[in-house]
């Protein structure tokens, strides 16, 4: 039986109250695209954050390639992965070719700045941004080519895991379904594992090949994108359809 890229068993976390995360399991194979859905301050962000290694759980256990994660070379994972921030997270003092090679920049064994020009401008065209996108400075761009600039950022280094945190946030449909777009069409491409949170339904079915309903600190349901729709489960049917009354607003 193939062995997950990414699983986590009974994973709990809390921040000196009720439990955030209260017993999380999940596995996303490699090659997979996996949606965490679930509304806001469900513990999509804190899932998140407890693979990457920025918080530790208080409990249960995340392995990479079947190794639990406090075993691994986590320098080695870190540079094996992208991120798209939600915010953008660009550094409005560098130009965006800087942005966008940024790691490789400053990695141990740097690019000249000339390469990691060439390779930005490489990187950006392949989001749809041409060459003269690279010198200009982020607040010279709109909020959908920031988003595009932090996506050619996040595979910048051909990874083999990339990550998205909500990634059509304060984007207007439109470009939200660009994002959605390419974001797709790139994961299939590099063959990458992705693991992206939302609460945005079109991102869902544009990117997702399994999803996660997250609520009350555990998944609820967990299956292929297609079936999600006639899974019968009454959270994913409210959460899904956006409806005020179900189980999800009981809870609460």
């Amino acid at each position: 039986m193939p062995v997950p890229r990414i699983e986590l068993r009974g994973v709990r976390k809390a921040f000196g109250g009720p439990e955030v995360l209260a017993g999380v399991d999940l596995a996303v194979m490699k090659g997979e695209s996996l949606v965490i859905i679930g509304g806001s301050g469900t513990g999509k962000s804190v899932t998140l954050k407890c693979i990457l290694g920025i918080l530790k759980p208080d409990a249960g256990e995340i392995l990479i390639d079947g190794i639990p994660a406090g075993r691994i070379d986590r320098r080695a994972f870190l540079r094996d992965f992208g991120m798209l921030f939600q915010g953008g997270a660009l550094f409005d003092s560098l130009p965006v070719w800087h942005n966008v090679a940024f790691r490789l920049i400053h990695a141990r064994q740097p690019l000249s700045r000339r390469d990691a020009h060439a390779l930005a401008v490489g990187k950006l065209a392949r989001v749809g941004l041409g060459p003269e996108v690279a010198d200009l400075f982020p607040a010279e761009l709109s909020g959908g080519m920031q988003k595009r600039v932090g996506l050619a950022r996040a595979i910048a280094t051909d990874p083999h895991v990339i990550f998205f945190d909500e990634p059509t946030s304060g984007l207007d449909p439109i470009m939200a379904g660009v994002i959605n777009d390419l974001i797709r069409e790139l994961v299939t491409e590099m063959g990458a594992t992705a693991v992206t949170i939302t609460h945005d339904m079109t991102t869902v079915r544009t990117v997702a090949d399994h999803v996660a309903l997250l609520h009350g600190g555990v998944v609820r349901w967990a299956g292929p994108v297609e079936a999600m729709d006639a899974c019968g489960d009454p959270f994913v049917d409210q959460f899904i359809h956006g409806r005020a009354d179900g189980p999800i607003a009981a809870i609460r």
